[in-house]
């Protein structure tokens, strides 16, 4: 009967692992370089043979230095990379997605209610066959260390060879400069355990205390309210009032005073996207943000969320679905109409003149859009139930997603009829999206690629007003952007404030 050698010289075995890092887990990395070099070119030829070579001999050194050092916490990390992997890869391949920074921001904030959507027979297989299996190898293998000597000599030689590659490549490293973050994210392990560093240090600088914006002044007593809905994963290209040939827009078309304005995200992931609709101006500093910045001037704020990745927000009245889920009674507490449920009875009873409601929904998150929807809303038939959603026809993806924006006009209609209700307030309902979708084109599901070659679908968002009779006016702006948000509700609650910025105000 066949079996496996188990006992290895150092070298050797770095070598078998790194040969089986690369066949098991750089397929998408080579798609990639294959479809953006001309591979029947001698140049082409060279960027893709240099790379297979150095993706070997740079793993096996990294493996080489870590077993050097010690086998058992080698053996940790080899069991650990393998697992991680296949994870990464299975997500890669089911959803095109870059393991990058902002990536790894997705994973981190995601919650075991959202990641447990992704369950599937097929990602279970993958852990099995290219994580599990190869790692109870790795465990078992017996592996002798090299003479010191030889070790220096093996590190040296290494590091000359990769050199020689290297400079061999001279005239391709602006071609590798300018996909540096596709093919880094697309690099086992590198992708997950660089980016996770740089996300941890970008966090910590965010951590920080935040810059305080200068104090603002109500300028007058008139009882207004504006609320904020902030959209999840929609596009503005699949609402009907943005031209879509489905009606997905039944009510907010038939409603007097709605408005729309062209708009793009700021990123394609909901934490960078929440961050930009509430912050006054982009940038990566922590700034007050507008939740946090009226309520330390006195101005009555209430969060709700069904959702998460939001920046810190410090305010009193800070509700999640949990404490909504006391209050709230019937089928639609399972879906986002969770937070309307007393809202407008919590306004009313509000001893502030000034009032801003923020509505953080999940509504068109993927990859179970028919979860998202109640079955009364499934308008659009047949639909993808699969959390694959290439096992999907493109049509049951469309429908699936379609009907999550049938439900978000439904509840935005619902929220326009509570605020008509309020008749001694001057009300506003913006609803604006964190970011876009991707549903196949191209072969990309969901969000979350980098912003400098994020498709269109993934960034251009709907930005939808109401306004009740006798308040504002709109500007005849015709594109606006999500930072435009901050200065509009500055400016329909009356409130002076030296960080204001007109230009940037959707009111007249």
């Amino acid at each position: 009967m066949f079996t496996l050698k188990n006992n290895f010289k150092i070298t050797h075995f770095v070598l078998l692992v790194s040969a089986l890092n690369f066949l098991f887990f750089h397929l998408p990395f080579y798609v990639f370089v294959f479809n953006n070099v001309d591979y029947k070119s001698f140049n082409g030829m060279m960027i893709i043979i240099s790379l297979m070579i150095l993706m070997v001999v740079l793993n096996a050194f990294v493996f080489f230095l870590i077993f050097s050092l010690s086998r058992h916490v080698g053996k940790f990390l080899l069991v650990l990379f393998f697992i991680v992997n296949a994870l990464a890869v299975y997500f890669i391949n089911t959803y095109s997605v870059i393991i990058d920074e902002s990536m790894i921001g997705n994973v981190l904030n995601t919650k075991y209610e959202e990641a447990s959507s992704f369950f599937s027979i097929k990602l279970f297989a993958y852990i099995i066959f290219l994580g599990i299996i190869p790692s109870i190898y790795f465990i078992k293998a017996k592996i002798t260390k090299v003479p010191l000597k030889k070790f220096f000599i093996t590190i040296s030689l290494t590091l000359l060879f990769v050199l020689t590659l290297v400079f061999a490549n001279a005239s391709n490293w602006l071609w590798i400069d300018k996909n540096s973050k596709t093919l880094g994210g697309l690099a086992m392990p590198w992708s997950y355990s660089v980016n996770l560093s740089l996300f941890y240090v970008h966090e910590y600088k965010k951590n920080q205390k935040e810059i305080l914006l200068p104090n603002a002044t109500i300028k007058d007593s008139q009882k207004s309210v504006v609320v904020l809905v902030i959209g999840e994963s929609a596009r503005s290209q699949n609402f009907s009032l943005y031209g879509y040939s489905k009606n997905t827009n039944p009510l907010l078309s038939k409603i007097p005073n709605v408005s729309h304005f062209k708009a793009n995200s700021c990123a394609t992931y909901t934490t960078a996207g929440v961050k930009g609709i509430l912050e006054h101006t982009r940038t990566d500093d922590l700034y007050e943000i507008l939740p946090n910045y009226l309520y330390r001037n006195k101005i009555e704020v209430i969060w709700r969320t069904s959702n998460w990745g939001e920046p810190p927000v410090h305010i009193k009245n800070f509700q999640d679905r949990d404490f909504l889920g006391k209050i709230c009674k019937g089928e639609a507490c399972h879906y986002d109409e969770i937070l309307l449920s007393g809202l407008k009875e919590q306004i009313l009873a509000s001893t502030k003149n000034k009032i801003l409601v923020v509505l953080h929904t999940s509504m068109s998150h993927g990859p179970t859009y028919s979860q998202k929807y109640p079955p009364q809303f499934e308008y659009f038939k047949p639909v993808c139930n699969s959390v694959e959603l290439g096992k999907c026809t493109h049509t049951e993806l469309i429908n699936a997603y379609d009907n999550t924006i049938v439900y978000t006009d439904y509840f935005l209609s619902k929220v326009i009829e509570d605020l008509k209700q309020l008749k001694a307030y001057h009300s506003t309902m913006i609803f604006v999206s964190d970011h876009g979708e991707s549903l196949g084109e191209n072969n990309l599901y969901m969000h979350g690629l980098p912003l400098s070659i994020a498709p269109k679908e993934q960034y251009e968002i709907p930005f939808i007003v109401w306004l009740s009779d006798d308040s504002k006016q709109l500007k005849p702006n015709s594109e606006v952007s999500q930072n435009h948000v901050f200065h509009s509700v500055l400016n329909f609650l009356n409130i002076q404030s030296p960080i204001y910025d007109d230009k940037m105000s959707i009111f007249k």
